[in-house]
């Protein structure tokens, strides 16, 4: 391959990674304001909350545990590891090529 389009390719992985690290940083700044209880009639944690529940609504509501800071460290938690590790996975899978 030429170096060029090995630089296409780190650029990509780099793009890929740093897109993984925003969306599992919103999803953990909810996880904290919610732990924190933030004040949810502020813009800025409506705004946050409503991205990590868009971010994280396949894995919402996934565990029914009777604590309810439990199952949204849980559920939404979960959702930011898969998307680090798919992030960065597939970064690192782009940057060996």
């Amino acid at each position: 391959m030429s170096p060029r389009h090995r630089n296409g390719s780190a650029q990509a992985a780099t793009a890929i990674a740093v897109v993984a690290d925003v969306m599992a940083a919103i999803i953990g700044l909810w996880i904290l304001m919610y732990l924190f209880d933030a004040n949810r009639a502020n813009d800025l944690v409506q705004f946050v909350q409503d991205t990590a529940r868009w971010l994280a609504g396949w894995s919402h509501d996934l565990f029914t545990f009777d604590t309810a800071w439990l199952r949204v460290v849980a559920g939404y938690g979960l959702a930011a590891l898969v998307y680090l590790f798919l992030g960065h996975a597939l970064a690192g899978r782009l940057r060996r090529y």
